[in-house]
């Protein structure tokens, strides 16, 4: 048997001659480049290894031996970015239909999100708040080619006060049964934000509020105090981790942002004092203002109850309005859907709302690629078709400035410089 040794000795000889880096060539009738809000014809991209390595125009002059991929008449953006999924949820259950499947069910049929979201022209998605850690399993499968899907950015278990939004409402005492990460004093707290950074989490996800989807809580009712979240806050900054909040009413809004939370979640019932605290202290707001289109048309037939069809009807067009006035007075706004509260492949149709309600196409756009990219600071890897960053790309027909529906029909997504299946 050969030495320890002399095995890695043949490696080390072995090593200088590794296969050279992969190039391909994309070419497309154009491209929407989201930082200057401009429309560049016939770009040329060159990518190595799944980075971007060079953007010209014109016709190309590939590299010996590059992959060529001309995908024709369409027009380039940077890969979509959903600041607000949950893969591992499904809409067409209500609380009490779940029931009928095993524990694992959920994160074996969120494979199947995770693809509708990618083949959307979603590269990138922002996972906040999973059960048994699926988000962690999908990221790790996706990462060893062992499923397609988009760059995760995952919270793992949503943190939460006991009996609030993010804890486990719909079951009698009997059943005893208790979120992952509940905890009552800011101590307990930092301990489930240590807790889920062990385990995997990137972002820090907490319920400051009530919620529409969950029992025995209002939208309007803040759960957590300040110095709650501000526990959380620190602690997830000190360990280099962003926070997201879950946050429909004005008060825990208010809190959250003072307490130093980087994105308020949904942000319905937000008020002035609300948006004008979000711009001086640099927190993003996410705002679904689509998925509605969905619960109220599909949700009792899906087991909704009503009294969560009543919270949804009753927070949907203040929620609405509120973005509107939001962007109007400048705050920053990413692009998150709630996804899995609808479902995962519709979540591009939330740019037909956004649009609606307030914003050009072209800051549509840039929420959901450049703004989102700086919420995660990611900004030197996704959210624009720039030098250095992925290669993550869909195409779309027509001009998605003139008609941003045309999101809605991706003609290609191309994820590190590979073509989607």
């Amino acid at each position: 048997m050969k030495c320890l040794a002399s095995l890695l000795g043949a490696a080390a000889m072995v090593a200088p001659f590794a296969a050279a880096a992969e190039t391909v060539v994309i070419t497309a009738a154009r491209m929407l480049d989201v930082e200057k809000g401009a429309i560049v014809d016939r770009p040329v991209i060159v990518v190595t290894d799944g980075r971007i390595a060079l953007i010209n125009r014109g016709e190309p002059n590939a590299p010996a031996g590059a992959k060529r991929l001309d995908l024709g008449d369409v027009t380039l953006l940077p890969g979509l970015i959903d600041m607000h999924v949950h893969l591992d949820a499904n809409p067409r259950y209500g609380p009490y239909q779940a029931l009928q499947f095993t524990d694992t069910f959920w994160a074996v049929q969120g494979v199947a999100n995770a693809q509708a979201m990618l083949r959307a022209g979603f590269t990138t998605v922002r996972n906040v708040g999973s059960e048994n850690y699926d988000d962690v399993a999908y990221k790790q499968a996706i990462e060893e080619g062992l499923m397609t899907g988009p760059r995760i950015v995952l919270a793992a278990h949503a943190l939460s006060a006991t009996g609030g939004h993010c804890d486990s409402t719909f079951f009698p005492p009997s059943f005893n049964q208790r979120g992952k990460a509940v905890g009552d004093t800011p101590d307990e707290l930092r301990t489930h934000v240590r807790q889920q950074r062990k385990y995997g989490a990137e972002v820090i996800k907490v319920c400051a509020t009530g919620g529409v989807f969950s029992r025995n809580t209002e939208p309007g009712q803040q759960q957590l105090s300040e110095a709650e979240l501000r526990a959380i806050a620190d602690e997830a900054h000190q360990w280099g981790l962003k926070v997201a909040a879950h946050a429909h009413g004005a008060a825990g809004i208010k809190a959250a942002i003072r307490a130093g939370i980087d994105t308020i979640e949904h942000a319905s019932l937000i008020d002035d004092e609300g948006i004008r605290l979000a711009k001086e202290r640099g927190a993003y707001l996410s705002m679904d203002i689509y998925n509605t289109e969905y619960t109220q048309a599909e949700g009792k037939k899906n087991g909704i109850l009503e009294d969560n069809l009543r919270k949804d009807r009753e927070v949907a067009q203040i929620q609405r309005d509120n973005f509107r006035k939001a962007n109007a007075a400048g705050a920053r706004m990413v692009f998150g859907t709630d996804a899995g509260v609808m479902p995962h492949g519709d979540a591009a149709k939330q740019f037909r709302i956004m649009v609606q309600y307030g914003m050009t196409p072209l800051q549509a756009i840039r929420a959901a690629t450049v703004t989102a990219a700086e919420a995660l600071g990611r900004t030197r890897d996704v959210g624009a078709i720039a030098v250095g960053r992925y290669a993550d790309m869909v195409a779309v027909p027509g001009n998605p400035l003139t008609d941003v529906t045309a999101l809605e029909r991706p003609a290609a997504v191309i994820k590190g410089g590979e073509q989607v299946d």
